[in-house]
């Protein structure tokens, strides 16, 4: 089938069917005055656009909301008592012949391919000469609104366990690193229970059989790029990585990254012996960011450090948490001048932080531990991803008409490609 008509927003405003407005200045003074628990809305996408609460409210029905000010980011509303800030956009849905959530998903898809910022501010007079709706029934449109909003609830229910995974694996990064793992393969009990369990030295308390010592004793730090230089760039070769390139939590975002011939990458390599599971650190501006190398060439910038195992004291895939943990972080932190502009650290400076090691056994137990988590954390994210994509296609496809949605009682989830 053909896609639908549609007509600008600002002839559903015209012929009644749809208001606009803005929401009204809200104070400090006036929140802290009159304390409550009614949300007030405004412009920031994060947070569901929450800015705080208080006792009064503005709307009690159902609308959308938008960030003026802002991105111009919609956000569905359903009806419950709240307020709007005046940096903020509400649509009423006047006509019972057009469905409110059905409209908000109309509005998000045709914003994904908009730019508001503070420049370009998205005014109700702006908004209603960009924005399109199809003219379909309502019938149609409650369908479609509710094989997206299934969707919907579903990346939210992924997202919900990103979350709790993430708790998860912090809560486990801090037992581990402050208690440890027993013979018995378990974790220490704490030592406010068991003190005997523990000893105190100069960096705090750490278990009996750990062993504190400076960073450097243990762990080879290798700046890559001492000489901060690197030749004109090329079309095809090995890509140069620096904090910029750190993505998500265990990799590198390279499709921005300039190259460099594989002759640099070899006069790199024969200073630092590059392994997979060396550590890249990043040494300044986003100090304490860590990866692993990985098994694609690559060449970094003066902005990072690599770390390796000294001996056989270390186990090489425990020294990534390492250099995630607090001992480390607080460590740098302790004692770095943060007054001097971008931080950065010095690869003497690394190797004096002191820090707590447990047996080689303990390390590889604890990096087993992780490493399951964080397993599991990534396979909810891939599918987080897949679920967005899979509606993203979805709101493309239904939203403009190209894909036809039954609504006969018999065929009332029927979804039909053509």
């Amino acid at each position: 089938m053909a896609c639908w008509q549609k007509k600008l927003l600002h002839e559903w405003v015209e012929a009644g069917d749809i208001e606009l407005g803005r929401g009204d200045v809200i104070s400090k003074n006036d929140i802290n005055a009159h304390p409550g628990n009614y949300p007030i809305y405004s412009s920031s996408a994060h947070n569901n656009g929450k800015f705080g609460e208080y006792a009064k409210f503005m709307f009690d029905e159902e609308l959308i909301t938008w960030s003026v000010d802002g991105g111009g980011n919609l956000f569905y509303r359903p009806k419950h008592k709240f307020s709007v800030t005046n940096v903020c956009g509400y649509m009423r849905i006047v006509s019972p012949s057009l469905h409110a959530r059905f409209i908000y998903y109309c509005l998000a898809e045709q914003h994904e391919h908009l730019s508001f910022d503070y420049t370009l501010k998205a005014h109700p007079s702006v908004i209603r000469k960009i924005y399109s709706l199809p003219d379909i029934s309502l019938r149609r449109q409650r369908k479609i609104a509710r094989i997206l909003q299934t969707i919907d609830q579903t990346i939210e229910k992924t997202q919900a366990l990103i979350e709790k995974y993430q708790q998860i694996k912090a809560g486990l990064m801090h037992d581990l690193f402050t208690r440890g793992i027993g013979s018995d393969g378990q974790l220490r009990p704490c030592r406010e229970q068991s003190p005997e369990l523990y000893q105190e030295t100069p960096i705090g308390w750490i278990p009996r059989g750990w062993v504190f010592a400076s960073f450097g004793s243990k762990i080879d730090v290798i700046d890559p790029n001492p000489s901060h230089r690197y030749p004109d760039s090329v079309d095809y070769g090995c890509p140069i990585c620096s904090t910029e390139n750190f993505l998500g939590a265990d990799s590198f975002s390279v499709d921005t990254a300039k190259t460099v011939p594989e002759s640099t990458f070899l006069l790199q390599n024969a200073r630092c012996q590059f392994t997979p599971d060396d550590v890249i650190f990043a040494r300044k501006g986003k100090i304490g960011l860590a990866r692993r190398y990985g098994n694609d060439k690559k060449v970094f910038s003066h902005t990072v450090v690599v770390m390796k195992p000294l001996g056989n004291e270390v186990n090489a895939r425990w020294l990534l948490w390492l250099a995630r943990s607090n001992w480390l972080i607080s460590g740098i932190e302790k004692t770095m001048n943060t007054n001097l502009g971008v931080p950065t650290l010095g690869v003497e400076f690394i190797k004096k932080i002191p820090v707590p090691f447990p047996s080689l056994e303990e390390q590889k137990a604890a990096d087993g531990a992780l490493q399951t988590i964080t397993d599991k954390l990534d396979a909810v994210e891939k599918e987080l991803k897949k679920l967005k994509e899979k509606k993203s296609g979805l709101m493309h496809d239904l939203l403009t008409g190209a894909v036809s949605v039954s609504v006969e009682p018999k065929e009332e989830h029927a979804v039909e490609t053509v």
